[in-house]
């Protein structure tokens, strides 16, 4: 019998939307609700004339491609991320299940991998410079993150450590009869609600005049929050603490999410000062490139 202080898990249908054999689960409508909003946004912050100066910005045409771009980025990179860093003795000995992705198993760091790559690649066949398409991306980000962990609850995985006396404990599915923390919702706040309000701040403080500073500060808010969360997070089962004690929130205990933020963080603090100085900043600055007429 589940402890008295927590509460039910809410019974969600995992699949959204079913017709005929044809089932449309709410995981793929976050990535859907995610990439659509983000597109969106950015649209609009392309358009917005104060936010830019001399760099070339790109058209409403750049940024409805490089959705197509970012989406096989996160895909593979989340993929083949988990693969590498949560469970390769496993895929090692069954390639096959690689190629499975309706299984689960995606990794935030490596789709985070495999979007910077594909930014960078299409700034390059489209001559932006690529440190401001980062930043275009870092700043709608966080949109994509609030409904992915939103997704995560629904689906009760990622669930979080063992609370036996946190007020508003959830007992999962597939947690056993334990009231745990809901880290889903935590990382939802955090990681989506947070540092969208925190780079919505940033984008108007700064605009995209400092290439590359908004990029150093959402890796470095991302790896600060991420961190942050996993003190309330359960360790992958296969994985479980890479070093510390098994306890509960913040009592210790290091993961391979905690351990993955520390280059993130030094690479977006490194970023912030880099861009604070100028360095990022092209060498020789053409004429500005408006959005295309009648766009908004």
């Amino acid at each position: 019998m589940p402890p008295l202080l927590a509460l039910p898990f809410p019974a969600i249908d995992p699949v959204a939307v079913s017709i005929g054999p044809v089932e449309i689960k709410w995981y793929a409508l976050s990535y859907i609700a995610g990439l659509l909003g983000g597109w969106f946004y950015a649209r609009r912050l392309v358009a917005a004339d104060s936010l830019w100066g001399v760099v070339k910005r790109p058209t409403q045409t750049d940024v409805d491609d490089l959705i197509v771009w970012v989406a096989l980025g996160v895909v593979l990179g989340g993929r083949i991320g988990y693969v590498l860093f949560y469970n390769l003795p496993l895929y090692l000995d069954q390639p096959l299940e690689i190629l499975a992705i309706r299984n689960g198993g995606m990794s935030f760091h490596g789709g985070f991998l495999g979007a910077i790559l594909a930014i960078l690649l299409f700034a390059r066949a489209r001559g932006l410079n690529g440190y401001t398409m980062l930043d275009l991306a870092a700043v709608v980000v966080p949109i994509g993150l609030f409904f992915g962990r939103i997704a995560n609850f629904v689906n009760g995985e990622l669930w979080g450590r063992p609370a036996p006396d946190f007020a508003y404990a959830v007992v999962f599915p597939t947690g056993g009869d334990v009231p745990r923390y809901p880290s889903q919702l935590f990382e939802a706040v955090t990681e989506g609600l947070l540092l969208f309000v925190v780079m919505a701040w940033a984008v108007r403080r700064f605009g995209f005049r400092k290439p590359g500073l908004l990029g150093g500060i959402f890796v470095l808010g991302y790896a600060l929050a991420r961190t942050f969360c996993e003190f309330f997070r359960e360790p992958d089962r296969q994985l479980g603490f890479l070093f510390g004690q098994d306890v509960n929130a913040l009592g210790g205990g290091v993961t391979m999410g905690m351990l993955l933020c520390v280059p993130m963080a030094l690479v977006g603090l490194l970023y912030i000062v880099l861009a604070a100085r100028g360095v990022t900043r092209p060498r020789s600055n053409g004429p500005e490139i408006r959005p295309e007429a009648g766009q908004i």
